[in-house]
């Protein structure tokens, strides 16, 4: 695994900025793996500038996300569907058709996890994007979650549900359960960058970079990545 340090969040943005642009310039047709949450907006930011400026075209480009809250359809504003129309998708030229997420209000779960299973095994990742949760989660992947497990439904940790109340404007309207890849689905991209921002991110940085590679922290899995750069900012750094 490849640590960069970065003095902030800013330039951690713009390092990942220039790795993603990277593969997107080389790749037209590549398939992103994304991601929600604060840590990406920077990078998300400079993604729809560049486009605009610079006319870097998406219009070739599939996606995958990494996660969906169960029970909240598309539409509704706390979604991660409508998370990335707002602070992406719709700064981009990228056709919606070639965006790819779990459908949260799906009747049926273990319908929908074999649904989008037989999505990402048609489209690999040749990028996958990775915040990094303060208990050393990927996506929605729970500290014991199995590093063999593909796309599924998870009961999230108080420290996730905490974690993304800010998002929300009542803690009791965060949702308890998502949809998620699982670690094998993470680990099957070409290439994987996880970025980590802020000192309460530091104990799980240290721990999946130089941890032991347990199931206890998901993030350690990506210790065996063959191309696994993680960008983190000089707090979430502190303690490697």
């Amino acid at each position: 695994m490849k640590v960069i340090v970065a003095n902030d969040y800013e330039e951690m943005s713009q390092k990942a900025f220039e790795i993603m642009a990277d593969v997107v310039k080389n790749k037209p047709d590549a398939v992103l793996g994304l991601a929600t949450g604060t840590t990406p907006l920077g990078l998300y930011g400079r993604m729809i500038k560049d486009c605009k400026a610079n006319g870097t075209s998406y219009k070739n480009i599939k996606t995958v996300n990494l996660d969906e809250y169960a029970g909240l359809d598309g539409n509704n504003k706390n979604s991660y569907a409508s998370f990335m129309k707002e602070n992406l998708f719709n700064g981009l030229d990228i056709d919606l058709k070639n965006t790819h997420i779990e459908n949260g209000s799906a009747s049926d779960a273990e319908k929908e996890c074999e649904r989008y299973n037989k999505v990402l095994c048609g489209l690999k990742q040749d990028i996958q994007l990775l915040g990094l949760g303060s208990n050393g989660h990927i996506a929605f992947n729970e500290p014991g979650t199995p590093f063999g497990a593909e796309v599924h439904i998870v009961n999230l940790a108080e420290s996730t549900i905490r974690d993304n109340s800010r998002l929300f404007d009542n803690k009791k309207d965060v949702p308890v359960s998502a949809y998620t890849m699982g670690p094998k689905n993470i680990m099957q991209a070409k290439k994987i960058l996880v970025l980590a921002s802020g000192a309460n991110k530091a104990d799980a940085v240290y721990g999946a970079v130089k941890g032991e590679i347990s199931e206890s922290l998901p993030a350690s899995v990506l210790q065996l990545h063959p191309d696994c750069i993680m960008i983190v900012d000089k707090e979430a750094a502190a303690r490697l």
